[in-house]
């Protein structure tokens, strides 16, 4: 079994007014276009890591039989204190994880599915996208990885891992930069 951990519990601090996961882009909830994609892809459960705001957001997300709730109530320590908290519903019996920003409209399941084969060939720790050198979210873990998570503290995400263990990694092309935009500002939301 694969499981996604999407992180849903930022303060959205760099948008002042509103908390983004629940702002609309094309007529969506922003956190429903990254659950849309994981919703059609080959990851079998989707932990979804809810703070700032936590009724808000879960009241707007997709319903689907393979999301899972899990709060962080320290989510004000940073993004890694939230993938530590979604990596509790990971079990050792799974193949492995996938972390997964909710600010991410572009991601594609095809990329996730990507991500889904590496980690099954088990030849790699780390599974990343990458566009020209640019390496990118989501970003997949073998499940033997979990207890050097254990250690990250503060806004430290996936990426650290990356770097890491950079000679572990499995690098997977993907065809544009656009899929690793996230959205933080207001104009992001024009685009």
């Amino acid at each position: 079994m694969i499981k996604a951990i999407l992180l849903a519990a930022g303060q959205s601090k760099r948008l002042k007014s509103e908390n983004k996961l629940i702002k609309l882009y094309k007529r969506k909830h922003l956190i429903n276009h990254s659950l849309q994609a994981l919703h059609k892809s080959k990851v079998n459960k989707v932990i979804i890591v809810l703070g700032h705001q936590k009724n808000k957001v879960k009241k707007i997300v997709k319903k689907n039989k393979k999301n899972i709730f899990i709060y962080n109530k320290g989510f004000k320590k940073g993004m890694a204190s939230s993938i530590k908290k979604g990596l509790k519903k990971v079990n050792k019996t799974d193949k492995g994880f996938i972390v997964v920003q909710s600010d991410m409209p572009f991601i594609k399941s095809s990329d996730l599915n990507k991500i889904c084969r590496s980690i099954k060939s088990q030849k790699f720790l780390v599974h990343a996208l990458i566009y020209k050198k640019k390496i990118g979210n989501p970003i997949g873990f073998d499940i033997s990885i979990v207890k050097k998570f254990k250690r990250m503290q503060g806004d430290v995400g996936a990426k650290f891992m990356v770097k890491r263990l950079k000679d572990q990694t499995k690098f997977i092309n993907v065809n544009s930069l656009r899929s690793f935009k996230d959205f933080d500002k207001e104009s992001d939301f024009r685009t």
